[in-house]
């Protein structure tokens, strides 16, 4: 693995790459970092030119002050660039496949720059704006953020990431993504948190997609409900749909080997 990074707006965003072939990008979402790919990027690394960075806030990379979704894509833009700068002879196209808020990052880079696109991936993500519920629930998590520390957030919300099951099965999982959380600073995840709310809906951006769109949707998921992620799968003209029966919100660790196989199917299709 390459540890790269680019200046935006004065700050410092980190990634790795690994990897030759097609270029792919793989974000992570909120209250993660890039570690979070490890399973796919060890997986997929030998067949493409991978490209996994921290969203700003996450993992090496600085916070961008009043930064929103759209900010991170304008992100993810600039790291390409700089990708395919460097790489004589390299695809001018790529394909972005984004977990929960990496989704809505993908979906908001489809919709500004769809000519650097190839195909698009939303794993356990959606297209539709928060409702007033959804908005009420993350106005509720910022306060009890700016009233706690990160750690008793993180101890309440990421247990239910995942399956009953696999959380019993798997404590150290668990445990190991509230360890890593712990770095995060209170002003980053109310920044994400404030992101999301604000975030218009984009359905008409996947009902112009003219290319392939992968949808990989958890049965057990209640971050992102079944009956809503099947509703999106209907919007674009090429869409990939699978459903983990025995995953939440977390299939890339929770149905790891399923994961693998729809990621390379797609990519290689």
């Amino acid at each position: 693995m390459e540890n790269k990074s680019i200046n935006y707006e004065n700050q410092s965003i980190h990634y790795t790459a690994a990897g030759e072939g097609k270029l792919v990008v793989l974000l992570h979402g909120f209250g993660e970092d890039r570690q979070v790919w490890k399973p796919q990027v060890d997986f997929l690394k030998d067949k493409f030119r991978l490209i996994v960075p921290d969203i700003p806030g996450s993992g090496r990379s600085s916070l961008l002050p009043n930064a929103n979704i759209d900010t991170y894509a304008n992100v993810i833009k600039e790291i390409v660039q700089q990708e395919l700068t460097n790489r004589d002879g390299a695809e001018p196209t790529f394909a972005f496949i984004g977990h929960s808020m990496g989704g809505y990052v993908a979906i908001a880079f489809a919709e500004k720059f769809p000519e650097l696109l190839n195909s698009l991936g939303m794993v356990h993500s959606s297209v539709f704006a928060d409702n007033q519920e959804k908005k009420e629930t993350r106005a509720k998590a910022i306060d009890f953020i700016k009233n706690n520390s990160v750690e008793a957030f993180l101890k309440t919300s990421t247990p239910a990431l995942f399956t009953k099951a696999f959380a019993e099965a798997n404590p150290e999982v668990v445990n190991g993504l509230i360890e890593e959380g712990k770095k995060f600073t209170p002003e980053a995840l109310i920044q994400y948190y404030e992101a999301m709310i604000q975030r218009p809906d984009r359905t008409e951006v996947l009902k112009t997609f003219p290319k392939p769109v992968l949808y990989i949707i958890g049965e057990h998921d209640t971050a992102i409900p079944l009956d809503a992620s099947l509703k999106q799968c209907y919007l674009a003209s090429q869409s990939h749909v699978h459903i983990l029966a025995q995953s939440a919100h977390m299939g890339m660790w929770e149905e790891t080997s399923k994961v693998n196989d729809a990621l390379l199917s797609f990519l290689q299709s």
